[in-house]
């Protein structure tokens, strides 16, 4: 029998997480980004019974760019999507990425406990997954 080590989320997710908050507009969002290399931007709670919400940079140029709306006065709660949806971190990433094929994503975000932890996509499990095999 041929047992594979199972590789979970949390060892290919991104830990660099911009987060922003929905009342910002889309470029004080962009302009705070601390992260250069970040395609997502996590939208914060509001309060603890609220949900988290997500921006992806294809939401801004479709939503904002496309349209020709000036950045500087399109909020963030006009293009994100909410409720996100999330994975947990001891997810194998063949689930991961079964889910991800089944609801036409590209990236969500890891959420533990409430938590934030990180950003996984296709290119992470398929780079970090599949490559370090």
């Amino acid at each position: 029998m041929n047992e594979q080590a199972i590789t979970r989320v949390r060892d290919v997710m991104k830990t660099d997480v911009d987060t922003v908050d929905g009342m910002d507009t889309v470029e004080a969002a962009l302009q705070k980004m601390d992260h250069v290399e970040t395609k997502t931007l996590i939208v914060d709670k509001r309060d603890e019974n609220d949900a988290y919400g997500i921006v992806m940079f294809s939401d801004i140029a479709r939503k904002v760019l496309a349209k020709d709306r000036p950045p500087a006065r399109v909020n963030i709660y006009e293009v994100m999507t909410k409720p996100v949806i999330s994975v947990e971190p001891d997810m194998d990433i063949r689930y991961c990425a079964r889910l991800f094929d089944r609801l036409h994503l590209s990236r969500a975000p890891v959420i533990s406990q409430g938590k934030v932890l990180g950003v996984v996509s296709f290119s992470d499990m398929v780079v970090k997954g599949i490559r370090k095999r």
